[in-house]
């Protein structure tokens, strides 16, 4: 099995940075997407930024030009740098993945346990 496991959240106040790390660990063999979530209080989950293996990148309207998304393939490791950031930023931000399980030939979304990023002054 694949486990994601994150770190680098925190308490920041606002205009400040933070950066983001999930890396996997396990029985990996390939994986695809990777990508940050995130989920704030009272709220559905939503898009925050997604990396394909090849490097293409999708991110959320919300989150364009001030959140930056890159992977370490070799590491299987995908880093959210977060600049610029406001109160409505507040949220656990879980890490997703794709990867693909031999077992089942196919892939399979995993999920980490999330991390929180609380923006106060």
């Amino acid at each position: 099995q694949v486990q994601l496991v994150e770190s680098g959240g925190g308490l920041v106040q606002p205009g400040g940075s933070l950066r983001l790390s999930c890396t996997g660990s396990g029985s990996i063999y390939s994986i695809n997407t990777m990508g940050w979530y995130r989920q704030a209080p009272g709220k559905q989950r939503e898009l925050g930024a997604t990396s394909t293996n090849g490097g293409r990148t999708n991110d959320a309207d919300s989150v364009k030009g001030r959140f930056t998304i890159s992977r370490d393939n070799a590491k299987n490791t995908v880093y959210l740098q977060m600049n610029s950031l406001k109160p409505e930023d507040t949220a656990v931000y879980s890490c997703n993945a794709d990867s693909f399980d031999v077992e089942l030939a196919r892939y399979l979304e995993v999920w980490g346990q999330g991390t929180l990023v609380t923006v106060s002054s």
